[in-house]
């Protein structure tokens, strides 16, 4: 094993050096009846095996590829997961690990997440992660959903076709459509950013690029030349770190020269297709990154994804922009589309040199807009030349610069969305 490299930000505690270098459980597990392997952000792999009997965690085994704190993290959740119910093992969290581990440096913590998240899928795989869902609309109970009756204007295939996308989006706990009135505002950036933002709070998350004509997310994420395959009849997304799953059309096309011209209805049919033929299964959060404007994508999307959706309009501070993002709140309340908030993004520069502040397009706008239109005001994330550093490499902002200004934003917006959706979750 490599040795364990301690941070600039401080000492490893005894803890988490002990079970760097002699992890409890460490290595495969032969009988076993669960079983999942994840890769990280960061590229680290973690496995585990389990082996239940009587309800009950008996023996486990995991194996990890990354670092001290990868080991570290792998052999307490190990540690942790011994004995207890399959559904126990599923509520062990992040900070359940990092508390018994005494910490780990902040660049590390997300190790912690991805031994998390594989003991979680080890656990749903016991007994068949899907054996709870409902198999098709006629054994949900929810006498009152739209999806269990034929309208008049439907034929047999159309019906049965709206009812398998209802299926799926009722999987999905909550759709949070980002949009803005013009383009040029970091839309896409920050739909990456909150997607692994919500990942590392915990939650089961989607990212779906329906920008048709100019696809962001896969050079943003850094899946740039990857193909999505087929999973029995329908499309399995890129899966990174076991809790979030990608898919966009950038991922279809030949190459990234390759320019999409349709119309509406082709535009229509594939965001249906997305929607409805990706095996997305249980999610908490889908992040649906939409283009500039009120046209046909947001509309389209706006229209099949049922209940739990929900806007988050990104805005720079300026007039022009702010303009644009007013449109924006009109479309959604035609729509009956509930506004989660509004972003300020490019909301101000910290100088490098000397931390003074630069208002390069002014401030206040997104702000301003939030009280005229009575919404509220998620964050404002300033400018940071790191942002785009990291999206031309495809690196997450947040997980390499966690603890600048920026990050410090998006974790707000994070913790506010979050409070949003949950209040509404309660109070249906």
């Amino acid at each position: 094993m490599e040795e364990i490299i301690v941070t600039a930000e401080g000492q490893l505690s005894a803890t988490v050096l002990q079970h760097s270098e002699w992890p409890r459980n460490y290595g495969p597990l032969s009988p076993f009846n669960a079983h999942a392997w994840f890769t990280g952000p960061c590229g680290d792999t973690m496995e585990f095996w389990l082996w239940i009997e009587d309800d009950r965690v008996a023996e486990i085994g995991f194996t990890t590829d990354g670092c001290g704190p990868s080991r570290a993290a792998g052999s307490m959740a190990s540690e942790l997961a011994l004995g207890k119910r399959p559904a126990e093992v599923a509520r062990i969290e992040q900070a359940d690990v990092l508390a018994v581990l005494g910490g780990l440096p902040k660049d590390s913590e997300h190790c912690a997440l991805l031994a998390c998240n594989t003991l979680k899928a080890a656990a749903q795989d016991f007994g068949g992660r899907k054996a709870d869902q409902p198999r098709d609309c006629q054994s949900c109970e929810q006498a009152n959903c739209p999806a269990h009756k034929q309208r008049q204007d439907e034929s047999e295939e159309e019906f049965r076709r709206r009812q398998h996308l209802d299926h799926k989006m009722c999987q999905i706990g909550h759709k949070l459509l980002i949009l803005s009135g013009k383009g040029g505002v970091g839309k896409s950036t920050v739909a990456a950013n909150l997607a692994v933002s919500l990942t590392l709070a915990g939650k089961s998350v989607g990212l779906l690029d329906v920008d048709i004509h100019g696809p962001s997310i896969p050079q943003l994420m850094g899946l740039e030349g990857q193909r999505p395959t087929m999973h029995e009849s329908e499309i399995a997304p890129l899966d990174i770190g076991g809790n979030l799953k990608v898919m966009s059309i950038g991922f279809l096309l030949g190459g990234p020269e390759d320019a999409v011209i349709w119309r509406g209805p082709l535009k229509f049919g594939v965001i249906r297709q997305f929607l409805g033929e990706v095996d997305w299964g249980p999610l908490d959060y889908l992040v649906i990154d939409s283009p500039p404007g009120t046209g046909d994508e947001p509309l389209s999307v706006a229209q099949l994804v049922g209940e739990g959706a929900g806007a988050v309009l990104v805005t720079t501070p300026q007039e022009l922009s702010v303009a644009d993002v007013r449109r924006s709140v009109s479309f959604c309340r035609k729509l009956s589309l509930p506004v989660v908030g509004i972003i300020e993004n490019m909301s101000g520069l910290v100088c490098p040199h000397c931390g003074g502040r630069i208002e390069v397009f002014k401030s206040g706008g997104g702000e301003a807009l939030a009280r005229e239109m009575n919404v509220p005001l998620l964050g404002r994330i300033p400018i940071d030349p790191r942002i785009v550093e990291c999206g031309d490499l495809g690196v997450p902002y947040i997980h390499r610069f966690a603890d600048s200004d920026a990050a410090t934003a998006f974790a707000g917006v994070v913790e506010r969305i979050l409070g949003s959706t949950s209040t509404k979750a309660e109070g249906n």
